[in-house]
């Protein structure tokens, strides 16, 4: 009798067992099926890149106006007049030519974020009235695990606030911003410094001066350091407050550093050192 309760047991078990094999199985091929289809989405966006109207680096001339127009008004009005060529007008907006294909299919599309050498090389969506409304979004609005990048609403590109936060998922499939976090190493950081951000308003290169682990805190959290919670400074004093508490994280000397004046952008993605633990990258404008 005790043999016989033995092998139900057994068998009951096995049956449990295989079911969830086949359950795991199931969902992870469901996951990277997923994360593929993901992938071929940002392969196409990336055939639309009009590279052949790449404006140079250091196109100086191009300005920003409150009204949402970009502007290109510098003394010397022959470069002023080159510029132009960088730029075409869709609804009522100067947009870079590169990218206008990609603002017309979708106008919730900002900019375009790449780090060389890795697989972050992805649009950047922003929606006002829906911060989240890509995180489990792609570019053309159908669910997708891996989201979209997206820029916090308090971010601005158009005048560019003093720090535009940029979220991605930290995706087990080692896409969207999973490399974020070989910044911990300094060998990564030192082959890794510059990070690319054009916008729909002109080109945009960055240099990293600061690198961390920190976390999400739950509302109402005093005495702790928000890096999500910066976009412009009040002062000399509130900018460099900001940079010296990116600079203390980072657990190895950078070599740049930021100060008021400058613009930055902050990539920030989820890492698991806590429950909200996040990682962070800080890097400034330098063309």
């Amino acid at each position: 009798m005790k043999n016989k309760t033995r092998k139900i047991i057994t068998t009951v078990l096995m049956i449990i067992c295989a079911a969830v094999f086949v359950c795991c199985a199931v969902y992870l091929i469901k996951y990277y099926a997923a994360s593929k289809k993901s992938e071929d989405t940002y392969s196409d966006l990336r055939e639309l890149i009009d590279t052949a109207e790449e404006a140079p680096m250091d196109l100086s001339s191009v300005e920003y106006e409150s009204d949402g127009n970009t502007g290109t008004e510098t003394d010397d009005k022959e470069k002023s007049d080159d510029s132009e060529k960088y730029f075409t007008e869709i609804g009522g907006k100067k947009i870079y030519k590169k990218y206008a294909a990609l603002y017309e299919k979708n106008p919730d599309f900002i900019g375009w974020l790449t780090l060389t050498g890795t697989v972050i090389d992805y649009p950047v969506m922003q929606t006002p009235d829906d911060e989240e409304k890509y995180l489990h979004l792609d570019f053309d609005g159908e669910y997708s695990s891996a989201g979209t990048p997206f820029a916090d609403t308090d971010s601005s590109i158009n005048p560019p606030s003093d720090n535009i936060i940029i979220y991605g998922h930290n995706m087990n499939t080692r896409k969207m911003f999973y490399e974020l976090t070989n910044y911990d190493s300094e060998e990564f950081y030192k082959t890794h410094k510059t990070i690319i951000f054009d916008t729909i308003y002109g080109p945009g290169r960055y240099e990293v001066v600061a690198a961390f682990r920190s976390q999400a805190y739950p509302k109402g959290t005093t005495g702790v350091f928000k890096y999500y919670d910066f976009f412009n400074a009040d002062s000399a004093e509130d900018f460099d407050a900001y940079i010296e508490s990116c600079r203390a994280l980072t657990p190895y000397e950078v070599e740049s550093t930021a100060e008021y004046g400058d613009k930055l952008i902050t990539l920030s993605t989820c890492a698991y050192h806590s429950e909200t633990g996040r990682f962070v990258v800080v890097a400034k404008k330098i063309k």
